[in-house]
């Protein structure tokens, strides 16, 4: 009787064994058959298979391809990003005196002051007389609390007389030229940003220079850019056949148009046109600004969209544009190129036509009583600036009448 119950106690199961055979016949179900290694068939079947989970199996494998995948494009941002920033320092060596790692409007632009930045185009080239005279002058106005942006283009011929920068008095577009002799690009924007700080009574925070060659590489990088010219104009280059006539230069239909780099500074350039209304600085700084924010429109919003263009325009403006302003900056002043209202400034709003003591023609403040007097114009770009701004905003498209 002692042993036939000790061979049942060693015949039992024990509680190790049976998770043993529970684990066999979990794995052997997978393949069909019964933990004896028969097959299942029916109820058996249905029954094993509510041990067997292959589909839980199959959603790892899926969490496991999705997780590789994200891994990947992670890797690929993070060195595109690498890549990205090693050009734009590049660049930005290239172009600025500013460090890469600079963001000086970053805070500026969401204060509550007035963010003032000069744009200067010059011919850059011997051919086109004066390399280093500003051929022009545009302030970039920008008001962080309504983030509206107001554009105050600057007459070559206002006279500047009792500043540092320029000691024997004489245009403004005169300034860049000399800055430039004392002390390169530097100097000369520094100098031209300081001289129009003082005439103006706005603080300009920064500047960006560009020649001639460079405006064109910009348009062409993009493949040309399309503005609506409001109304149709011959122009020259010379006072001469301007005063015959006599148009060589060549024309701008009315309507949409494109144009190409080459076409794009001749049309921002013309001075001397068969039309009263776009012979004047003003009415060139409008056509500036339409070709600026047909480039605007060209690059993009940003995004992976605007990388390929902003690439192009970078290599465009190599050697070509110089500025205080770090890439960065320049990204977000970017945003800020379309103008909201422009301030005209001519012979007829705040300023007056005048001969100095050479016999030149020459602009300075309406109500001066004095060469240097900058008061008066002080004053009209303080309440000019105080108003508020039409809506709907007047587009660039268009040519604003002053």
């Amino acid at each position: 009787m002692i042993r036939r119950d000790e061979h049942r106690r060693q015949a039992a199961p024990t509680g190790q064994l049976r998770r043993l055979r529970a684990e066999r016949d979990q794995a052997v179900g997978i393949e069909g058959v019964d933990g004896r290694g028969r097959p299942l068939d029916g109820d058996d079947a249905a029954r094993d298979s509510r041990v067997v989970r292959p589909v839980r199996r199959r959603r790892r494998g899926l969490k496991r391809v999705i997780v590789v995948g994200l891994l990947l494009v992670l890797a690929v941002i993070v060195v595109g990003g690498v890549l990205l920033w090693q050009r734009a320092s590049a660049f930005n060596a290239k172009v600025s005196s500013a460090p890469a790692t600079s963001a000086a409007l970053f805070g500026p632009l969401g204060g509550r002051e007035r963010v003032n930045v000069l744009f200067i185009g010059f011919p850059g080239e011997a051919k086109h007389g004066g390399p280093h005279l500003a051929d022009s002058l545009n302030i970039l106005s920008i008001d962080p609390i309504t983030d509206t942006t107001t554009l105050v283009p600057i007459p070559r011929d206002l006279w500047i007389q009792g500043l540092p920068e320029l000691p024997r008095g004489g245009k403004v577009n005169e300034v860049f030229a000399v800055g430039w002799q004392k002390g390169g690009e530097d100097e000369a924007g520094r100098a031209e940003a300081a001289v129009l700080s003082a005439v103006t009574g706005l603080k300009i925070d920064h500047w960006l220079a560009i020649d001639f060659i460079g405006f064109s590489k910009l348009v062409d990088a993009v493949g040309g850019v399309d503005v609506v010219n409001p109304r149709a104009f011959k122009y020259t280059w010379s006072t001469e056949n301007f005063l015959a006539h006599h148009w060589t230069g060549g024309a701008f239909a009315r309507g949409r148009m494109h144009l190409t780099g080459k076409r794009a500074l001749s049309y921002s350039r013309s001075r001397y046109t068969s039309v009263v209304s776009e012979s004047s600085d003003f009415a060139r700084s409008v056509r500036q600004q339409r070709v600026l924010e047909a480039l605007r429109l060209k690059v993009g919003p940003g995004g992976f969209g605007s990388l390929g263009p902003a690439l192009a325009l970078m290599d465009a403006a190599e050697g070509r544009l110089r500025t205080d302003l770090s890439a960065v900056d320049l990204f977000l002043l970017s945003s800020h190129i379309e103008a909201d209202r422009r301030i005209p400034l001519t012979d007829a709003f705040g300023l007056r036509a005048d001969r100095n003591s050479r016999g030149q023609y020459i602009l300075m403040p309406a109500g001066a009583t004095r060469l240097g007097d900058y008061a008066p114009l002080r004053a009209y770009l303080a309440t000019e600036l105080a108003k508020p701004i039409p809506t709907p905003r007047p587009s660039a498209t268009t040519t604003a009448t002053p």
